[in-house]
């Protein structure tokens, strides 16, 4: 993927991509930007170019970072989703390509940062200003590690980024069908306590990329069965049941609450 960048590097005229790149950095206009460099591109083989693009912008994050008295470790670990995508997306496929553009630009624009085992999204729901906590694919879920990542995002993130409130997740972990398939000293269970759960969406299918790496469609015949909980999903799924996704609040006493 590397050669693959240096190459890109040779064809792309970043400066002539400026107007773009400097959106990448705005959270109102972020988004905006990411689909102006889909049109510029137009076929853009395994994302390189839109990788190269993101990651400069990423490099002029530093010093954002710096002057928001936000520390250096957590700019590189909010940042290496974009090795971490990559890694996935390998797995998943047997190639090397980028293809979560669509989602880094939050990055970029400091809308989200990675504090431990655990990403908060700065965002708008409903009208409502809220932490949208998201589960990176190696987050460590004990409560110890969860714990010590909220206590630390409320400290990092309420001094620059004050008057964000509640706590929301929305992800297959929070699924009340997957509860039962889960022992009670589960990381993944206490996680799911720390949460009020008021929507449930059982035909939602992201988890079959979570859990077992494989596209959506695949046949239950073809899923992998090398954890006890790819067993006993498999199994569920056998049997006629839905696993979804499902939309949480924190509970009071173990939020996040910028005051």
């Amino acid at each position: 993927m590397a050669d693959k960048l240096r190459r890109a590097a040779e064809d792309v005229d970043l400066p002539a991509l400026e107007p773009e790149l400097a959106g990448l950095l705005e959270s109102a206009g972020a988004e905006g930007a990411y689909t102006e460099l889909i049109r510029k591109f137009g076929d853009d083989p395994d994302g390189v170019k839109m990788l190269l693009c993101q990651l400069e912008s990423a490099r002029r994050d530093r010093e954002r970072y710096a002057a928001a008295g936000i520390p250096e470790d957590v700019y590189i670990a909010t940042m290496a989703c974009f090795s971490r995508f990559i890694r996935e997306t390998e797995r998943r496929t047997g190639h090397f390509a980028f293809d979560r553009g669509f989602w880094t630009w939050r990055q970029t624009s400091m809308r989200l940062f990675r504090v431990g085992s655990l990403e908060y999204e700065l965002r708008e729901l409903r009208g409502e200003r809220v932490i949208s906590l998201h589960i990176p694919s190696d987050a460590d879920l004990s409560p110890k590690d969860v714990d010590s990542s909220l206590n630390r995002a409320k400290t990092l993130l309420s001094g620059p980024f004050g008057g964000w409130g509640r706590v929301t997740c929305n992800s297959w972990l929070l699924s009340p069908a997957l509860t039962p398939l889960l022992s009670e000293s589960s990381n993944i269970r206490a996680f799911q306590r720390r949460f009020e759960i008021t929507e449930w969406d059982g035909n939602a299918a992201d988890f079959m990329g979570w859990l077992f790496e494989v596209p959506e469609n695949t046949p239950l015949s073809d899923l992998p069965t090398g954890t006890s909980l790819q067993r006993a999903v498999r199994e569920h799924l056998s049997s006629g049941g839905k696993i979804g996704s499902a939309r949480g609040w924190m509970k009071e006493g173990e939020n996040y609450v910028n005051t």
